[in-house]
């Protein structure tokens, strides 16, 4: 007997759906409607107050808590789904968004001048030469910001920065640094990391005291590095730096985490090789040029955006690449600087500019974000 119920339950609910998925599509024809008209008239599709208004309203209509809450998001997915429905729509009418990227057959290499962060030897001087070709005219910078200030000011024609790092994570400054200045990600590259600890030549472990490298550089040594508790570890803007700074000081006590090229440079010797926990240990470096310009064969779409400090803001951001069929790569977050507890989002997806879903996904994103920059378009490499 209760299985009778409970097959009459199921075909009263059915009926039911039936009924939902009809008035779902009459709404959306309505929908469609309201964006003709839209884009006669160039109101814009996101109206907040309508819609809080209109959330108000229907879970009024409801009887119990649980009910005005159920409502309450059945609703606000029926208006995302309508407002992702009208973007599409104005792209179609040729009102996408205007990203001001140019597209180019391919990145200019010969005759060029590149910036790194850096010495000689460093990881940057190593992903610019296996980027540019090892005859390339590279020339370091004090900074990462130094960096990105010599491309902005026209000294240099690109910029080699770390982004991210498979064992320590983000190189978060510099997705900070991306914002400030008028450059563009047009190409990146990966490089293996294999951090090796450099002393003195006449050094021994005996001897060492203070250990000194880039502080992503110790983070992926720590469990090396914290295994010698006598050692006191010292930051340093960059490893090949710390290489040099060791051969300078000629202090048998201290030793300096970098390559084993940067080793061989600065005339160091290698006290033990390979101390990275991770030994998968891969760094991406991005390209940075002055125009925004991406390749046929770009794949890979980096962004930032900034969204109100409320209750399902960044997910309605990102339904716009779900409902898109984007797909995304990655997602980090920084604080905004002088506004506590707001942040900005960097999001990787894959993708040109010129695919429609992309346009769709961007023109949501940016009619409802409080700012969007596209910070780049180009092909995702693996240098390993």
């Amino acid at each position: 007997m209760e299985n009778l119920d409970l097959q009459e339950i199921r075909k009263k609910l059915d009926g039911i759906d039936n009924q939902l998925v009809e008035l779902f599509e009459k709404r959306m024809a309505l929908c469609s409607d309201v964006a003709e008209f839209k884009i006669q008239t160039g109101k814009k599709v996101y109206d907040g107050e309508r819609e809080r208004q209109k959330l108000d309203s229907v879970m009024a209509m409801a009887d119990s808590e649980f009910n005005k809450k159920g409502v309450y998001e059945l609703f606000s997915q029926i208006m995302t789904i309508s407002r992702k429905l009208q973007y599409g729509l104005l792209v179609r009418h040729g009102q996408a968004l205007e990203t001001g990227f140019t597209m180019v057959d391919d990145l200019k290499k010969e005759g060029v001048r590149i910036a790194y962060q850096g010495v000689e030897g460093s990881y940057g001087h190593g992903a610019a030469l296996q980027y540019f070709g090892q005859d390339a005219d590279v020339y370091h910078v004090k900074s990462m910001e130094d960096a990105m200030v010599e491309v902005e000011e026209g000294r240099a024609d690109y910029a080699v920065l770390p982004i991210e790092n498979s064992s320590a994570g983000a190189v978060s400054d510099n997705y900070d640094l991306l914002v400030k200045h008028n450059v563009y990600i047009v190409g990146e590259t990966e490089l293996a990391v294999n951090h090796a600890l450099l002393g003195l030549p006449g050094a021994t472990l005996e001897d060492i005291r203070q250990v000194y490298s880039h502080p992503q550089a110790l983070m992926q040594c720590s469990q090396y590095l914290n295994s010698h508790r006598q050692w006191r570890q010292v930051s340093m803007e960059n490893t090949a730096v710390s290489a040099k700074k060791v051969l300078e000081d000629a202090d048998v006590t201290q030793a300096a985490v970098a390559s084993e090229i940067a080793g061989k440079l600065y005339g160091l010797k290698v006290l033990q090789p390979s101390i990275n926990y991770n030994k998968n240990n891969v760094t991406r470096f991005i390209i940075l040029a002055k125009d925004p310009v991406y390749c046929k064969g770009a794949n890979k779409i980096s962004i930032c955006f900034e969204c109100a400090h409320k209750s399902g803001t960044l997910y309605n951001m990102l339904g716009n690449l779900i409902y898109n069929g984007v797909n995304m790569l990655m997602i980090e977050s920084r604080p905004i600087p002088g506004r506590s507890w707001e942040y900005r989002f960097f999001v990787d997806v894959e993708g040109t500019l010129s695919d429609p879903a992309v346009q769709n996904a961007l023109k949501g994103i940016s009619e409802e974000a409080a700012t969007l920059r596209v910070l780049g378009n180009y092909e995702a490499q693996t240098d390993k």
